[in-house]
């Protein structure tokens, strides 16, 4: 008989815990389990406190990776509800675009509107997604193998040694002359460090996007995972910041979790508003500053272009390089036809497609033949 089928049922609820732990890169020995095991013994439990206590003191999770250990543990025991309290105490986590129950807006979907997700609507649909089971494709490998080195990369502020570069190294030059007796033989050089530059994914999560979205919120993570300065929002009627979420290094637990915090899946369409709101909060807007933004939209916008235009100019001078990756863009020479796209043309240095994987990974992993600036 299996080791697992020996132990009592009360106790299973804690090792797949650790088990959980251990798929997200937690060092977990088995002596720290057993110790785990004893201390809920020793307490009790008499609430859900006291377990978190007893993991945090003998599993011992390391400081810098203590949020994610409080986000598995709320996955884990206290499932959805625990995610959804958290959201709405973090009120600058999501911003809502439009209120409910308005007399002139549309009335909320109903179960077979837009099932084709061809049009866009402004309606906010509030819904819970569930993702399918998920399966790696050839576009996401790649992203995973080829980002380290292809992402995107910026000067920074520190120097470092180099045989040749703009700046003379006078520590190391004069320590080598000690060497000759005062003499300079050969003139030391600096060059300043490259650094990975700031990724910005903002993605459609409306009806209109409805066939795309499981894929690209697959392929968010895979960004997360591969890059460091990453940053992912979703928009449909409501901006939702889904960034920790998408660090949980299991795909499934952090699909999950994003499918909790973002709850205008498959609704109305508002861009124009969401980059609007993106913008008016101080903390997102510096999500932007020199970061490569890539928008992933079809620009299906129900509203006036305007606040989209103006929303598009005023990220573009912010961002280092603004991509829009659209489905619409079906070959090299797309020219935009609706009018929302037609208005931010010109503010935007990528309109190209968007409609698979493979050519959203292709267009990332480019962007880092740009110079470094």
């Amino acid at each position: 008989m299996s080791t697992e089928l020996q132990l009592p049922r009360a106790a299973r609820i804690f090792i797949s815990f650790v088990a959980l732990l251990r798929a997200n890169g937690f060092a977990v020995a088995p002596e720290q389990t057993t110790a785990f095991l004893a201390a809920i013994e020793l307490l009790g439990p008499r609430n859900i406190g006291d377990i978190k206590q007893s993991a945090l003191a003998t599993l011992a999770p390391p400081p810098e990776r203590r949020a994610t250990f409080d986000r598995l543990f709320d996955l884990h025991f206290r499932g959805s509800d625990a995610i959804a309290r958290d959201n709405e105490g973090e009120d600058d986590e999501t911003v809502r675009l439009q209120e409910e129950g308005r007399g002139d807006e549309e009335p909320l979907l109903s179960d077979d509107a837009n099932e084709s997700g061809l049009t866009a609507t402004r309606t906010e649909a509030l819904v819970e997604r569930r993702f399918a089971q998920l399966s790696t494709t050839d576009a996401l490998r790649r992203l995973a193998r080829e980002a380290p080195r292809r992402l995107p990369l910026r000067r920074g502020h520190r120097r470092m040694r180099t045989r040749r570069g703009p700046f003379a190294d006078l520590r190391r030059t004069l320590r080598d002359s000690v060497r000759s007796d005062g003499e300079i033989l050969r003139l030391g050089h600096l060059k300043r460090r490259q650094r990975p530059r700031k990724i910005l994914l903002l993605i459609d999560v409306s009806g209109s996007m409805k066939t795309r979205t499981e894929e690209n919120m697959k392929l968010a993570h895979a960004l997360a995972q591969a890059a460091p300065n990453v940053e992912v929002f979703t928009f449909g009627t409501r901006l939702t910041r889904v960034t920790r979420a998408l660090r949980l290094k299991r795909r499934e637990q952090a699909l999950s979790a994003a499918a909790h915090l973002v709850s205008d899946w498959d609704g109305g369409t508002r861009i124009g508003d969401a980059l609007q709101a993106f913008l008016a909060v101080p903390r997102f807007g510096g999500y932007a500053r020199g970061a490569a933004v890539i928008v992933v939209s079809d620009g299906l916008e129900r509203g006036a272009p305007d606040a989209l235009r103006d929303a598009v100019a005023k990220l573009s001078r912010r961002a280092w390089r603004l991509s829009w990756l659209t489905p619409l863009a079906t070959g090299p020479g797309f020219h935009p036809q609706t009018e929302a796209l037609v208005a931010i043309a010109r503010f935007v240095d990528d309109l190209v497609d968007g409609g698979s994987s493979a050519s959203i990974v292709a267009h990332v992993l480019a962007l880092g033949r740009r110079r470094a600036a």
